[in-house]
């Protein structure tokens, strides 16, 4: 079996892999100030919970974009399940050509989700993965990562909205019924939903236009089933991608293991 670790930086996501089959994954906090002895308490009451075996794991995967946790979760595999973790990095064989200017600083979920959606749905595709930023991955039709766009988060606009605006309340995100609120609440809602499918909506057609192609689109992360069903831009949603690119990761570098 297979541990594969996606660190972000708001939550962490564990996932077992039996083979090429997820057999539970489980989602908690990212916090830095926990230490490798406390995560390991939390996979291990994970695992009981699921009946899966902690001796039957000899492999672990990471895609980290927070290197202390980084350094925490390789621990964790070195003196717990005694291997030698795989960490995903550019520098990687990772069996794709990436074309950014500075390769290693593409982030490690990144080029999972490039991975694991060109495995899955072939080129050329983009991914947009919901997470703490909101991220645009373009990968073309012989598998190569292009680039891609980054910007806020919708929890993270939410946030800020909160933040900086002393009468702005914090708000739930959810679509509104109608998109002229009735509310502030209603009214940051359409703001922040609505404007976010406008968002995607309008950089695929760019996106689209610069390759010259009708790229496919997916999504992954936390939001991305709830703002899938207001576009039909986006035609699948895959929320375990970042874990599937880590296992396929492994299975690359450690074929028949």
């Amino acid at each position: 079996m297979l541990l594969a670790v996606d660190v972000g930086n708001t939550h962490t996501v564990l996932g077992v892999y039996s083979g090429e089959k997820l057999a539970a994954h489980w989602r908690m906090s990212s916090l830095a100030h926990r230490t490798a002895d406390e995560n390991w308490l939390m996979i291990r009451s994970f695992c009981d919970g699921a009946d899966i075996s902690l001796k039957e794991i000899h492999r672990v995967g990471i895609s980290s974009v927070v290197p202390e946790l980084t350094d925490v979760f390789e621990s964790i595999s070195r003196q717990y399940f005694r291997v030698e973790p795989v960490t995903v990095t550019a520098s990687l064989d990772l069996g794709l050509k990436i074309l950014y200017t500075d390769p290693v600083s593409v982030g490690a979920d990144r080029l999972c989700n490039a991975i694991a959606g060109f495995a899955k749905y072939g080129g050329p595709l983009i991914v947009v993965d919901f997470g703490t930023a909101t991220t645009y991955d373009v990968i073309s039709a012989t598998g190569d990562y292009l680039g891609g766009i980054i910007t806020i988060g919708l929890e993270a606009a939410a946030a800020e909205l909160h933040r900086r605006a002393a009468k702005l309340p914090r708000i739930d995100l959810r679509f509104p019924d109608t998109v002229i609120g009735r509310d502030t609440t209603s009214s940051m809602q359409s703001g922040l939903m609505f404007g976010t499918v406008e968002t995607i909506e309008g950089i695929v057609v760019r996106i689209r236009r610069e390759l010259e192609s009708t790229a496919r689109v997916i999504a992954t992360g936390g939001l991305a089933g709830l703002v899938a069903e207001h576009t039909d831009f986006i035609e699948a949603c895959e929320p375990t991608l970042v874990l599937d690119g880590v296992r396929l990761v492994c299975e690359r570098l450690h074929p028949g293991d």
